[in-house]
This record gives structure tokens, C-alpha cells and sequence, in this order.
């Protein structure tokens, strides 16, 4: 695509930023829906959620150009956020629902959780203290034996 072209199709850096968050928003929603679709309910969010960091890690530059970017589209983050965390409930109610997760627990307190992870990546050791957060979120959804 020339750059004629993209500035047809995106005529601001901001809309392009959108385009860009809309996309990556679509395809974790995906693939929760994959992995709660083929996995069993507590590996499929153990899955997705190890993939989040996955994807934090990977994409630490391009979260902090577009949270830049749209500062002022308020509205498009809270979407994609409110999509997200949709996929995580449907993930965390699959496992509830078979008895893996506890019921006391909702998918607010995960995300919180995500967010936080995103939001210390600048931390010395972070990949392996999110890892550690992601297991400790785990094992603290899962229910008592």
C-alpha cells in the first residue's frame, strides 16, 4: 500500500491508531473464543491469559504509541477494553461452570490484574514477575479441593 493510499484510507495518525487497536483487540477476542472453543475451561484461560503477556511483551512499543495517539478517543479504549474483558468472562464462566473456578470471582479482578502487569513493564524483571502474577491469579481462581 502507498503512502497515497494509506492517507486515503487513514487520514490521521489517529485513525490509523484506531484501526490498528481495533485489529489487535479483535484477534485476542479470537482467541479466547478459539482456545474456550477446542481446551478444556481452566486451560483455556490459563492459555489466554499466559498469551496476554505474551502479547504485552511483544507489543510494549506499539500499546504505548497507540495509548499516545488516541488520548482523546477515551471511547475507543474503553470499547476495546469492555471487549476484552467480555472474552475474559466468557473464559472464566466456562471454567466456573465446569468447576475448575471458584464462583466468587469475576473477570474485573483478572483484568485488573492484566492491566497491571501492562503497566509495569518498564520493571527490571518483568517477564518473569508477570509470569509469577498470571500463576498467582490462577491459582487463585481455582477452586478448593
Amino acid at each position: 500500500m502507498g503512502t497515497g493510499t494509506l492517507y486515503r484510507h487513514f487520514p490521521t495518525r489517529e485513525a490509523l491508531a484506531e484501526a490498528v487497536y481495533h485489529g489487535e483487540v479483535a484477534a485476542l477476542c479470537d482467541r479466547a473464543r478459539q482456545l474456550q472453543a477446542t481446551l478444556p475451561a481452566a486451560e483455556a484461560l490459563a492459555t489466554f491469559l499466559r498469551g496476554m503477556v505474551d502479547h504485552i511483551d511483544a507489543h510494549e512499543g506499539l500499546a504505548r504509541t497507540l495509548a499516545t495517539l488516541m488520548t482523546d478517543r477515551s471511547g475507543v479504549l474503553a470499547e476495546g477494553s469492555r471487549a476484552l474483558e467480555q472474552a475474559v468472562t466468557d473464559l472464566v464462566a466456562a471454567a466456573v461452570r465446569d468447576g475448575t473456578v471458584r464462583d466468587d470471582m469475576d473477570a474485573g479482578a483478572v483484568m485488573m490484574a492484566v492491566h497491571g502487569i501492562g503497566a509495569a513493564h518498564d520493571r527490571p524483571h518483568w517477564r518473569a514477575e508477570a509470569d509469577g502474577v498470571i500463576t498467582l491469579v490462577l491459582d487463585g481462581l481455582r477452586r478448593p479441593l
